[in-house]
């Protein structure tokens, strides 16, 4: 090892105690296990002692991952939609297809519940691709040609044969490639960055758009876009949300919309929540913005056919409540 290198080591403790925690040796390990895990996913301190809510916060998690390996085959899963809008134009550009889980028990189930679960049990891969699939062919039925945008995860990257599904799904749907647009984080392409290339390559052989999620965390950085062809970076919603008090990430984004203008690639801004925030995202020369501003995620169908043709925050009017609510889940 280098005489110079600086090396900094972090660690997290999970704590059980006997007899209150567990009665043997392999319980208390277990116990201390889950406090551990606790302790790795929570910001500050990474000291965590065991508490009973564990256990039946993992019963209720195994118990989620089973019903959703049945959840594909029982068609219990929708997509939503959420409005893209054009800044220059202020009507809407395209829509993000969102999965979620109407289970027949539980109702809608968050999100966050149970979209890393199949990620962390490899169904992601047929899950991912039922996205794909659906997207497309509810896209092909709207009465405008407007861009929809399917997440695309690591998994899936590392598959050989996604182009040739997206190829086939685009020939099996009608849905035009122009059309549709997968977004892919850099943190997806961090640990295979050739084979990634050849597969985005590939995929933008097809004519379909490539955009660079969640830019401005991780792994993401200029060097990347440097190294891949994407067409459209989407600026992660973090920043967008103190953007009116935080000047650096003012400048993350003016930087950001610099740079993509001079190498032909568009910015959008998610997670727009403010008037105020679409007023300086505008300013700065972002060239579309998505968030609740412009309407929550909702199956295509409740977006009012007024929603769908305009957002109604033109460039030189105020924003009426009524325009923003006509996107709104019905």
């Amino acid at each position: 090892m280098q005489s110079d290198r600086s090396l900094s080591v972090g660690g997290s403790l999970g704590i059980s105690l006997f007899p209150q925690d567990a009665g043997t040796a392999d319980d208390m390990i277990a116990a201390a296990d889950l406090a551990m895990y606790r302790a790795k996913h929570t910001h500050g301190d990474n000291i965590c002692c065991y508490d009973p809510s564990m256990d039946e916060q993992r019963r209720a998690r195994r118990a989620l991952a089973v019903d959703l390996r049945d959840a594909l085959e029982h068609e219990e899963f929708v997509l939503y939609y959420q409005p893209q809008l054009d800044t220059r134009t202020g009507e809407i550009s395209g829509f993000e297809a969102l999965l979620r889980w109407r289970h027949p028990r539980r109702g809608m189930v968050s999100p966050v519940e149970f979209i890393p679960i199949p990620e962390e049990t490899g169904l992601i891969l047929p899950v991912g691709e039922w996205v794909l699939k659906r997207a497309c062919a509810e896209a092909v039925a709207w009465e405008h040609p407007y861009r929809l945008a399917v997440n695309i995860a690591a998994a899936q990257l590392t598959q050989t044969n996604l182009a040739q599904t997206v190829h086939e799904t685009l020939l099996q749907t009608g849905l035009a490639p122009d059309r549709l647009e997968l977004e892919i984080t850099v943190a997806s392409l961090i640990e295979d960055m050739p084979g990634g290339l050849k597969v985005i390559r590939k995929l933008k052989a097809l004519g379909v758009g490539i955009v660079m999620d969640d830019y401005g965390t991780g792994y993401s950085s200029l060097a990347t876009l440097q190294q891949f062809p994407f067409d459209k970076i989407k600026i992660d919603r973090s920043f967008a949300g103190d953007l009116s008090t935080n000047k650096v990430s003012q400048a993350i984004i003016k930087a950001s919309v610099l740079l993509a203008r001079s190498i032909g690639v568009s910015v959008l801004a998610e997670g727009v929540e403010s008037e105020e925030h679409y007023d300086l995202l505008m300013k700065e020369g972002c060239s579309e913005v998505q968030g609740f501003l412009f309407g929550r995620p909702a199956p295509y169908s409740k977006l009012s056919s007024r929603g769908r043709k305009h957002a109604g925050i033109p460039r030189a009017a105020p924003t009426s409540p009524a325009n923003v609510v006509s996107l709104k889940r019905g």
